[in-house]
């Protein structure tokens, strides 16, 4: 992966460097309104770049989901014959991939029969009966909320459409996502880490892949993200 495309979020203790000025001045906001920004682009240790357009990760980034398709996931594959429990470390190294290419992965590992379409309806079931669970990850939803103002934002999410359109209602981003990019979008085998998601926001928020600045949690994102030319801000979702 390019390490130069990928800034990781940082501690809120860091120091700020002169781009955090930069940035929060760009906004035309009252000065408190821009320090508050400034904090957030601090925090969130914002690359120094005049962006048009932003594209965010959903589960993992925007909201803090990874934990409940974890639970929901282990209590799936259990209906079909698992008996260990899910390998965490598997689990997030597959965060973006799409549904079916996950239970395909979870089956070959725990040596289960199973149909990953039949799987993921089951698996995505139980998560819709406890979306209320999920919690917004404040830092980047604040973020996103506020370049809506005045940028293009768009998703890139692994998950499908009936999975990310109740998860953006549950964290109260739906009124600023319109546009949601999901594996359904682009051709079977294109989703990340493939740059196709991507690149498809980006077209349809009007804005050169090159000049949008992307969020992400998990390995197959950001390598997606910095194949289709942007820069990428690093937002860890391991517990």
């Amino acid at each position: 992966m390019d390490s130069v495309a990928v800034s990781e979020a940082v501690d809120p203790g860091s120091t700020p460097g002169a781009r955090t000025k930069h940035h929060g001045a760009a906004y035309g906001r009252s000065r408190r309104d821009a320090s508050s920004l400034d904090l957030i682009f601090m925090k969130l240790n914002i690359p120094a770049g005049d962006f048009a357009g932003y594209i965010f990760d959903l589960d993992g980034t925007l909201v803090d989901s990874m934990p409940l398709h974890y639970r929901t996931w282990e209590a799936a594959l259990r209906k079909y014959g698992m008996t260990e429990t899910l390998d965490k470390d598997l689990f997030y190294s597959l965060g973006g991939v799409n549904s079916q290419g996950v239970a395909a992965v979870f089956g070959k590992r725990y040596g289960l029969k199973l149909d990953p379409d039949e799987v993921m309806h089951v698996k995505e079931a139980m998560y819709i009966d406890l979306i209320s669970e999920i919690k917004r990850i404040e830092l980047v939803a604040s973020f996103a909320e506020r370049v809506a103002k005045t940028h293009p934002v768009a998703i890139a999410t692994g998950g499908y459409r009936d999975i990310a359109l109740p998860a953006l209602k549950a964290a109260k981003l739906d009124h600023i996502f319109k546009i949601v990019v999901t594996p359904a979008d682009v051709p079977s085998g294109r989703g990340k880490p493939h740059p196709d998601m991507f690149l498809l926001a980006a077209k349809l928020a009007g804005v050169d892949p090159e000049k949008c600045l992307a969020f992400e949690d998990a390995t197959p994102g950001l390598q997606a993200a910095v194949a289709a030319g942007m820069q990428v801000v690093h937002v860890p979702s391991r517990p």
